[in-house]
């Protein structure tokens, strides 16, 4: 009966004998390992699973001080190739027998990391508005008196520094304007994903034909509901960031890639969504520094010089306003950048 009761846990539970080889494992723990017990019965549980924390350490300590030890996120490696993240706990139940729970953390970690993004550009947006707000009303006032003393001046060349006012407030406008990013509500037409892609890798082609533009597409996507304008502006400035940070480099054999796939029953922050298009932008430049990582989407932040800050966090809005959000894992030699949108109709 106990037996019967552990194959219907969801929690993953595996049985290791002395010499921490498999004796038994629930269905839950082969899904999670993605193997099966018939192969696998017998085989030292580090051939499994490796991990750079110590795990065999752990699960021999526990047998031999006859103590149960958990273990937080440790990330293990699969026979598969994969890596998944994971809470276990080792419970010695006699001198030859221990038994392992494992709790997959992969998707709460992602939940909490996308419920961070969505707070993170709800706050920058807020915070946006209100600086838009602050700075927009005494530049108007600053234009307007620049005029009105321009009409005034009796010397014709000093109109050229009235010039210089009106040019840098309708800058200092249009910048601002920039940081609020569309402040137009999208249209709600159906939208081909492919349509968009296919947009801008023409207008990167013309602009940078040294790059490589690859595509991998995935032709069963249906339309969503979008402002294909808005895709455009969203898709063409995380590319752009790709191409420039590779020009910056001197990238050898620069190359992105347009990549498209569906994820089903996909989680979005703290939504669950049945179907949801991946739009990914894959680079082989030299990767984004970890101290820019985690403020990558703010408004005014770049990794280079004579960049605005902008490109990214306007991107991220207008995924936002399509109720989907942008991800990014970065390492030398390897960028991806992923636009994630839910495909559903949805009820505003």
């Amino acid at each position: 009966m106990y037996q019967r009761l552990m194959e219907h846990l969801t929690t993953a539970v595996l049985l290791l004998d002395d010499g921490l080889r498999l004796s038994w494992m629930n269905p839950a723990a082969e899904a999670l390992l993605a193997v099966s017990l018939g192969r696998v019965k017998g085989v030292p549980v580090a051939s499994l699973a490796a991990d750079d924390d110590g795990m065999v350490a752990v699960l021999a300590k526990a047998r031999d001080d006859f103590h149960p030890f958990t273990q937080r996120e440790v990330r293990l490696a699969l026979v598969t190739g994969a890596t998944i993240t994971v809470d276990y706990t080792v419970t010695p139940l006699s001198a030859q027998e221990l038994l392992v729970e494992m709790e997959p953390r992969d998707r709460l970690l992602r939940i909490s990391r996308e419920e961070a993004l969505l707070n993170r550009q709800e706050a920058i947006k807020v915070l946006s508005r209100g600086l838009a707000h602050e700075v927009k009303n005494p530049l108007g006032g600053i234009r307007g008196a620049a005029q009105l003393l321009e009409r005034d001046l009796h010397d014709p060349s000093l109109a050229e520094f009235t010039h210089i006012i009106i040019e840098e407030v309708d800058r200092l406008r249009d910048l601002v304007d920039s940081m609020l990013g569309p402040n137009r509500l999208e249209r709600h037409e159906p939208l081909n994903v492919h349509k968009v892609l296919e947009r801008v890798r023409a207008l990167l082609i013309a602009e940078t034909p040294e790059v490589q533009i690859g595509r991998d597409y995935d032709p069963s996507l249906p339309d969503f509901p979008g402002d294909e304008a808005q895709m455009i502006q969203a898709v063409l400035n995380v590319a752009r960031n790709a191409v420039e940070a590779m020009a910056a480099a001197g990238t050898q054999a620069p190359s992105l890639l347009l990549r498209t796939r569906a994820r089903r029953q996909f989680t979005l922050g703290a939504e669950r969504h049945r179907l949801v298009c991946e739009v990914a932008l894959i680079d082989n430049g030299p990767g984004i520094p970890q101290a820019l990582q985690e403020t990558l989407f703010y408004p005014m932040v770049s990794g280079r010089a004579d960049g605005s800050g902008l490109g990214l966090s306007i991107a991220q809005g207008i995924l936002h306003q399509h109720q989907g959000l942008i991800e990014c894992d970065s390492r030398p030699g390897h960028t991806e950048f992923r636009l994630l949108i839910p495909l559903e109709k949805r009820h505003d």
